[in-house]
């Protein structure tokens, strides 16, 4: 049984590994492009290689943050799906129902 605040406690963590993927990925991103250009205008082919190489992680790292912000609402969505859950219950549903199911 997974309880309420533990839901909300991973939901923050993927938030955050998103947030700091996104940031650091951007940050490679441009490192990566600044590089790719002083190369390929050098006239060096190590450029146009160097920016299929950050085209891909270009790719690959939105992705991954894509994936945490996923999880992250998903774990949100859970959480309070289960407290409507655990609210249906417990207006709906009497002792002598529950008593019936185990029976």
């Amino acid at each position: 049984m997974v309880l309420d605040d533990e839901l909300g406690a991973l939901g923050s963590l993927a938030y955050g590994l998103r947030e700091r993927l996104r940031r650091d990925a951007d940050h490679a991103r441009a490192g990566s492009f600044a590089a790719a250009t002083g190369l390929f205008n050098g006239g060096l082919d190590l450029g146009a290689a160097l920016t299929q190489l950050s085209e891909a992680w270009n790719t690959q790292s939105r992705t991954l943050v894509d994936a945490c912000g996923h999880i992250s609402n998903h774990l949100d969505f859970t959480q309070a799906q289960h407290a409507k859950d655990d609210g249906k219950v417990a207006t709906e549903v009497s002792t002598s129902r529950i008593t019936e199911y185990y029976r």
